[in-house]
């Protein structure tokens, strides 16, 4: 079955914003299809597994508010709104909040293509974000909640009683927050001309850039446009940030498989390239940081 997201366009500007506090934190509000289930103490235990996995996974001082509803539809949905910033602005942001040595290598690759006015994606000035990934960039959103997760509780374990149980929920939570959070491609919506930030890292086999909804395109999940990390999924029936379905289980493929218990590995990787930063550093990642940031920014007064 497929892992649906569907999003709600809103669109406005962002400015700079003020950090609320030290760490993520995701604050979850439960609908009362959840409070009032049976089993709704291992439900909401199980979503609160997934929510501190984040919270101690990445440090970025913003508060995220997520709706959570036990549906009856797609296994998982998640609805959102989108944010337009400037692709100047995002480049910005992205170089000043650079905290990881995978930061650096996108950086790089980045300026490869220039760092003008336009994104070298789609030639349009403007890039859609999600207003969890604007705010741990450093903007300011229009506040309420970020997004409303729904899951199918008689498909999942724990779920409602007589659940088929046939797929683990805690998997499906994670695939929802990483959409919630921020990945996902503007490929399949009612957007034009402008791409998310996970777009930035589509690349074909050959490391040509692979923004395309064909069916008969290959794109990859890659940093570095050569190092290929994930296959992005090419089919209308699933959607396009995610995974296409392979031998290797992951959180974020297009289609679910029953008795999963994948956890965020790549999808990680990808979160803190687009804008997240990672709580706990790889050793030397500061000395990295340093040499690398300062050979981006002699590259970057070049091209300008």
């Amino acid at each position: 079955m497929a892992l649906r997201s569907s999003g709600i366009l809103l669109i406005a500007l962002a400015a700079v914003g003020t950090p609320l506090q030290a760490n993520l934190l995701i604050r979850p509000t439960w609908d009362t299809s959840i409070t009032g289930n049976v089993n709704s103490a291992a439900i909401m235990g199980t979503i609160n597994t997934a929510i501190s996995w984040y919270e101690t996974t990445f440090a970025d001082p913003i508060t995220v508010d997520i709706a959570f509803v036990a549906g009856t539809s797609s296994l998982g949905s998640t609805s959102f709104s989108l944010y337009l910033l400037t692709y100047q602005d995002f480049y910005n942001a992205l170089l000043a909040d650079a905290t990881s040595p995978d930061d650096v290598t996108a950086l790089t690759r980045l300026a490869v293509d220039g760092t003008g006015v336009n994104n070298p994606i789609t030639g349009s000035s403007q890039v859609f974000i999600k207003a969890p990934n604007a705010r741990a960039l450093g903007f300011a959103t229009s506040g309420g909640s970020d997004a409303t997760i729904t899951f199918n509780a008689a498909l999942t374990t724990p779920g409602s009683p007589g659940s088929a149980g046939t797929y683990n929920l805690l998997p499906v939570i994670f695939h929802e927050i990483d959409e919630a959070l921020g990945l996902g491609s503007t490929l399949g919506l009612n957007v034009q001309g402008s791409p998310s930030p996970e777009d930035f890292f589509r690349f074909d086999s050959s490391g040509g850039r692979s923004f395309t909804a064909s069916s008969s395109a290959t794109s990859h999940f890659s940093i570095d446009g050569a190092t290929l990390l994930a296959q992005f999924n090419q089919t209308g029936s699933g959607d396009y940030g995610d995974w296409a379905s392979t031998a290797t289980k992951r959180v974020q493929d297009a289609f679910a498989t029953p008795g999963s218990n994948a956890t965020p590995g790549v999808e990680i990787r990808a979160l803190d390239v687009i804008g997240y930063d990672l709580a706990t550093p790889e050793p030397g990642t500061l000395f990295l940081l340093a040499t690398g940031l300062a050979g981006l920014a002699l590259r970057r007064s070049l091209l300008n």
